[in-house]
């Protein structure tokens, strides 16, 4: 790390130019490409993805997306002659638009189901040639506004669908604006220097830009989420910030001990620099464990995360002390050159807050603890009511055509319009096709099902489709208990005697799947993650204590942020409030992110207290000491680097996308608490409680362990702002050192 950094400061210019370049050169390739992101949940090997093959194969046609126009008027009704001849006329010029293969019309002999029971209502289909990832916005757009041009007074049309869905306006780079000005507002703060609070932006804009672009490229090689650019770009600003912070609060203590900007810029890489690589190989390792779980739709985004963070990475030890050596001295505030220039190199000793609540949790120790434990209780509990599945356009914001159409469907046709089953078997002879013919008279008299259509065949006659409208709602329980109530009870009875082997398939068959899979592979990830996690602190800490309470500390988190979670989105606690839509099921795959995330997030927390307190251990074998000490010099720039996490993950609530604003609220609780209760409050409670067991490792097991340091043994032997910023004396022992410099105010 010294050499790269060395190179890094030397030839500061090339290594800012070769950057720029790499961002250029990518982002032009990728748009030049474009980009081809998936939003298919379908899972090879689930009946629901079984259903969608047969159905795609015996009835090619059905392959685009399918979107709906639906109208409501007053008591004139549908069928008026102007109503009916001002959307027939809409509905002939969708057909004609580019991209569209077909119009339903419910004007059409046959399709009269189309129309509401009270006349007030009635919708259409528009089938386009394409799936919903492959349809252009502007193709998209066209129908929107084809079929809201014929909206009057009396006529009330909006659309529904996932290409209609892909038109809405969203938050653009709001989000991003929002969370970067609010992160350079904190660095200020901070550090006082305009130049550096703005580097540890750079360069984490520079990383993750050149990121973004290239999970575009990612798209064309490998099956890639839509929501994997944005998540990316969510944890790479968050992530890449606060390790420039590191660094560049390493660098200033240089400043202040009198050491030149380029050998402070060398130094800061070659020390922090060590830990944030730690920290970004921690989180890449763990989202890369989402490889275990073979479900291709999150291989893509465990990838375009962790090339994220690489990237991020890369750019704090190589591109953040080029940018250093530029400034110089102006890594410090005026006041600060000042004072250096007046009264020459000083100590930073930690004082002031930090401080007071370190001793402050020395002597409060049980109480702090207890009400530790009770507020992440209390924020758990939501959590014991999970509900996990995917949130359609029915959780959409209340002022969305999507949420409108979607509402409006619900009323004249009944709720499970929004989300229909659908039946495909393949057809092997006459006794087959019997059985398929009566098979919607029996499963009519089914409970929950509101309507059932007659088997369709295709034109080869080996494949049959049904479709089933439920009572209910997709995302409902009800809904999810019907679909295991057919392929339970009610097709196996039907298949009896027969050749016939019917697949549930729709919406909600296809999300059940999902979650059931991700469910039943979880605690296999939680087991890898977690013992992953406790393996490497094992190895850096020498102890069974530390790594056992890490484990423990990151259960709480991902369950109290969950809680939170399941309170605003699945409760609907403020969701509406916040432009987050109606109340909604969890989606599945977020405990999975989550928890790789916060895994990697929490122990970049822990290894940066917990390593100054077992140095501080190491010399002098006092543990209220140790914990004391490490509390008191790490606590602000743990809170001020989780206070800037909180606010660019906050600030993705303003992106628009409900799946975001999940994530965004869900790491931000978890940092909050992580940062805030468990390593500012309960940990150093429990340490202080535990004594000299903290530390315990049977002799046996300390001799077989291989050794990883964070840091190199020089520097924890050396650096002086990690002995409270006094420089070690000529001729005066760790010990007497100890004694003279280390008491903090308290």
């Amino acid at each position: 790390m010294a050499d790269l950094a060395r190179w890094c400061v030397r030839h500061r210019l090339v290594t800012v130019v070769l950057w720029l370049v790499a961002l250029a050169g990518v982002t032009t390739v990728s748009t030049v490409a474009g980009t081809a992101y998936s939003s298919d949940y379908g899972i090879p090997g689930t009946e629901s993805h079984r259903a969608a093959g047969l159905l795609e194969r015996g009835f090619p046609g059905l392959g685009g997306d399918s979107d709906t126009v639906v109208w409501q008027t007053g008591a004139e009704g549908v069928r008026a002659a102007d109503v009916e001849q001002t959307m027939t006329r809409t509905l002939d010029h969708i057909a004609d638009l580019p991209g569209v293969a077909a119009v339903t019309s419910p004007y059409k002999d046959g399709h009269s189901d189309q129309i509401s029971r009270d006349g007030r209502m009635a919708y259409a289909t528009i089938t386009f040639e394409r799936s919903a990832e492959d349809i252009g916005k502007g193709e998209a757009k066209a129908v929107v506004d084809a079929a809201e041009s014929a909206e009057t007074d009396g006529l009330k049309v909006e659309l529904g669908g996932s290409a209609v869905g892909a038109t809405e306006a969203k938050g653009g780079h709001l989000a991003e604006i929002v969370g970067v000005a609010v992160a350079a507002l904190v660095l200020f703060l901070a550090f006082g220097s305009p130049a550096a609070s703005l580097l540890p932006i750079a360069t984490a804009l520079t990383g993750v830009g050149t990121a973004y672009a290239g999970i575009g490229l990612l798209g064309h090689a490998m099956t890639v989420a839509d929501f994997a650019p944005m998540l990316g770009m969510l944890i790479g600003l968050g992530v890449g910030i606060d390790y420039a912070l590191f660094i560049v609060t390493r660098h200033r203590r240089s400043l202040k001990r009198g050491v030149p900007a380029d050998e402070a810029a060398a130094g800061a890489v070659a020390t922090t620099g060590r830990a944030v690589v730690f920290a970004g190989a921690t989180v890449c390792i763990a989202l890369l464990g989402m490889l275990i779980l073979r479900l291709g739709f999150l291989n893509g985004v465990a990838i375009a995360a962790s090339l994220t963070v690489l990237l991020t990475v890369a750019a704090s030890v190589t591109l953040l002390p080029a940018l250093l050596s530029f400034i110089g001295p102006r890594a410090l505030s005026r006041r600060e050159r000042r004072r250096l220039q007046e009264h020459g190199p000083g100590p930073e000793v930690a004082t002031g807050l930090s401080a007071r609540w370190s001793a402050f949790v020395e002597r409060h120790p049980k109480k702090l603890g207890v009400v530790a434990l009770a507020v992440m209780a209390l924020l758990a509990l939501p959590t014991l009511s999970l509900h996990l599945g995917t949130s359609d356009q029915g959780n959409d914001p209340k002022a969305s055509t999507t949420r409108q159409a979607y509402d409006l469907m619900a009323e004249g046709f009944g709720p499970g319009v929004n989300g229909p089953l659908t039946l495909v078997t393949q057809v092997r002879g006459a006794e087959d096709k019997l059985a398929l013919d009566n098979l919607d008279s029996a499963l009519e008299a089914t409970p929950g099902v509101a309507s059932v259509t007659p088997a369709t065949y295709n034109s080869g006659g080996d494949t049959a489709y049904l479709t089933v409208v439920p009572d209910s709602a997709p995302q409902s329980q009800q809904t999810s208990e019907l679909v295991k109530r057919l392929r339970s009870e009610v097709l196996p009875r039907a298949e009896q005697g027969t050749d016939l082997d019917v697949h549930v398939g729709g919406i909600t068959a296809v999300y059940d799947d999902f979650a059931n899979v991700i469910v039943g592979k979880l605690p296999l990830f939680v087991g890898v993650v977690i013992g992953l996690g406790c393996v490497l602190l094992l190895l850096a800490f020498r102890s069974l204590a530390i790594p056992l309470k890490a484990a423990v500390m990151n259960v709480a988190a991902v369950a109290a942020a969950f809680g939170v979670v399941v309170a605003i989105f699945q409760w609907g606690w403020g969701s509406e409030l916040l432009g987050l839509g109606r109340a909604g099921p969890i989606e599945p795959f977020l405990p999975v992110i989550m928890v790789s995330v916060l895994f990697g997030l929490s122990m970049d927390y822990q290894v940066f207290l917990v390593s100054r307190m077992y140095e501080e251990w190491l010399e002098t074998g006092d543990n209220r000491r140790a914990v004391r000490v490490g509390l008191a010099e790490t606590g602000r720039v743990i809170n001020s680097a989780a206070v800037i996490m909180i606010s660019v993950f906050l600030a993705f609530v303003l992106s628009g996308d409900r799946v975001i604003a999940m994530f965004g609220i869900g790491l931000a609780s978890a940092v909050a608490l992580d940062a805030f209760v468990l390593r500012t409050l309960l940990v150093p409670a429990l340490m202080h409680l535990l004594g000299s067991a903290n530390w315990w490792l049977p002799t046996w097991l300390e001799r077989r362990l291989p050794r990883l340091c964070i840091e190199p043994a020089e520097c924890r032997a050396t650096i002086p702002e990690q002995r409270a910023g006094e420089a070690v004396p000529t001729g005066v022992g760790a010990k007497e050192q100890h004694e003279d410099v280390r008491d903090i105010p308290g």
